[in-house]
């Protein structure tokens, strides 16, 4: 690449469905804030980028949309979508363990737990390997290669996000059994067994008693005037 600073091209058209989503239905969970968020940051950079290039300072140009500013965009939107994820399945396990009037001691030690919340991000992630990968090529050498990578970049950028979003809803699918299990909770019959049985006989014999059917012992005969 010359020695001149590089013209950046829009990275907006690129971006596709990253700036204007077209689903079907919403996810489960709100993350249209963080895929916004995502596609500001990606233009921010390029903004930053021309700036830059009008000032003549080609190696800040190189170093704004290098890949460890993309990847940094990347990853933080895929940690902000894990944690929403966590914090829906929290809620849909607490609403589940309320029904069921499950204890709030039982139920809080089934919220999704910090090593559960990396796993969630690293499967949310998965889907971004060809976005990692066209992000070698921005070390292209002529200009209209560096262009180009960078369009192919906002373009699988797109996707990375559109399997992240395919992934948040197969999270849903995945924590199902748990939720089931949550909502079929029931309370143990022991404490019936152990409280109300004894009590229950008891009055059943007091009841023989007061019937005359059995005789009161001496010392509850003298209470009842028998």
């Amino acid at each position: 690449m010359s020695a001149a600073p590089p013209r950046v091209p829009e990275l907006a058209p690129s971006l596709g469905r990253l700036l204007v989503p077209r689903r079907r239905t919403e996810p489960w969970v709100p993350i249209d804030d963080v895929r916004e968020r995502l596609a500001t940051r990606v233009l921010e950079l390029g903004g930053a980028a021309r700036v830059a290039a009008g000032q003549g300072e080609r190696d800040a140009v190189i170093a704004i949309l290098s890949r460890n500013a993309w990847v940094e965009v990347w990853e933080q939107a895929v940690r902000q979508a894990a944690e929403r994820v966590g914090q829906g399945m929290d809620r849909e396990i607490e609403h589940a363990a309320r029904r069921a009037r499950m204890p709030a001691r039982r139920w809080r030690q089934r919220l999704v737990t910090a090593g559960e919340r990396r796993a969630i991000a690293a499967r949310l992630a998965t889907g971004g390997g060809p976005f990692l990968d066209a992000l070698e090529t921005l070390t292209a050498e002529s200009q209209d290669e560096w262009q180009d990578a960078l369009r192919a970049a906002a373009r699988r950028l797109e996707a990375a996000w559109l399997a992240l979003e395919e992934a948040v809803a197969a999270e849903r699918e995945r924590w199902t059994p748990e939720l089931a299990d949550v909502a079929a909770w029931r309370p143990p019959l022991w404490p019936v067994v152990v409280l109300w049985v004894p009590l229950a006989a008891a009055l059943v014999w007091l009841g023989l008693i007061l019937g005359r059917l059995v005789p009161a012992p001496a010392w509850l005969a003298g209470r009842l005037g028998f």
